[in-house]
């Protein structure tokens, strides 16, 4: 399937995420917050199909990550995902860049069918 890099500060979610998604045949990377994001996506040559990272993360947030992500990659898909709606609503702002914003909480079953429709999306 898909080559998905997901970034999230809180481990237990990262993790839950990337099970979830491996499900469905995705190869997933995962990061703790967008600086070491930024460092994967530039040691792979931004070759993933989705972007998927929380919003609100220490060092590097998610928005500042889209948008260096976008600069290096501007082909990358990217997802964000938050609990917070100030957050929702400074993503706002990036719908040129961002595909989906999946607020928190969210069923895996959700998850994996809001990114199944994005990756689709992304390659039609």
């Amino acid at each position: 399937m898909s080559r998905i890099l997901v970034v999230d500060d809180e481990e237990s979610l990262r993790s839950l995420v990337a099970r979830g998604l491996a499900m469905d045949g995705h190869d997933c990377l995962t990061a703790g917050d967008g600086a070491e994001a930024l460092d994967i996506l530039m040691a792979e040559q931004g070759h993933f199909d989705l972007l998927l990272t929380d919003i609100r993360m220490p060092l590097m947030d998610g928005i500042a990550l889209a948008l260096a992500a976008k600069q290096h990659f501007p082909d990358l898909t990217i997802m964000l995902m938050t609990g917070y709606a100030e957050q929702r609503e400074r993503a706002k702002s990036l719908e040129t860049i961002v595909s989906e914003v999946m607020t928190k909480p969210f069923t895996i079953a959700e998850l994996r069918e809001t990114v199944l429709r994005v990756i689709e999306r992304s390659i039609g």
